[in-house]
């Protein structure tokens, strides 16, 4: 009897030891991954910040603007004009300036009817209301046939520089299958019909803010 007391008694004692020296592993391991998250934060932060003003400078060129975009924003959450650019969440529309005069606006939009799902778009938008560029941010269309909306596999994108919008029903904003000025992709229709559609709408969104859009 005293023997099994003894044999409980040495298994608790190595089971809470070792619960114990798990917990301690656990928490030493939590502590460290935080550590190295912030050491690491500013320095991700930094690079993401680089990779966005590169991109930034695909839709709109450096030497249009002399401010930071970054810093220069507003935010947009009417949820009409959200529902236009395909986002459940506030969006920001980055400003760029000139010597304190209005060069034009960069924001995202997103086709949400991709042929595999979304398609999110960073779009450029001049004051006057010209487009300055479009680039496919992410998407997970077919490759080979829908990812020709990227520019490193096609300049199809390229056809909405210097575009604008003059009525949001302007039958020329669609794939020429549609009646419209823009090619469409051999057994690939749907892919830019939403890229189209997506740009558009960032632009009836720019138009509408109009002046205040600077203010």
């Amino acid at each position: 009897m005293n023997q099994n007391t003894n044999n409980s008694k040495e298994l608790f004692k190595t089971m809470f030891s070792s619960a114990g020296k798990l917990t301690l592993f656990i928490s030493i391991s939590i502590v460290l991954l935080l550590g190295i998250r912030a050491l690491t934060a500013p320095a991700i932060a930094e690079a993401e910040r680089e990779s966005l003003i590169q991109t930034f400078s695909e839709v709109l060129p450096e030497k249009n603007y002399n401010n930071d975009p970054l810093h220069d924003t507003i935010i947009i959450k009417d949820k009409h004009y959200l529902e236009l650019l395909g986002s459940a969440k506030p969006v920001t529309i980055y400003r760029a300036f000139k010597n304190e005069e209005p060069a034009g606006a960069i924001l995202t939009a997103i086709a949400p009817n991709g042929y595999s799902g979304n398609i999110t778009l960073l779009v450029g938008v001049l004051p006057d209301g010209r487009i300055s560029g479009v680039r496919v941010l992410n998407h997970r269309e077919t490759p080979g046939l829908g990812d020709k909306i990227e520019i490193a596999k096609t300049n199809w994108v390229l056809e909405f520089d210097g575009r604008k919008l003059r009525d949001n029903n302007e039958p020329r904003w669609a794939v020429k299958k549609d009646g419209g000025d823009f090619d469409q992709f051999t057994g690939a229709t749907i892919t830019p019909r939403a890229v189209i559609d997506a740009v558009k709408n960032a632009l009836i969104v720019i138009n509408d803010l109009g002046a205040h859009l600077y203010e």
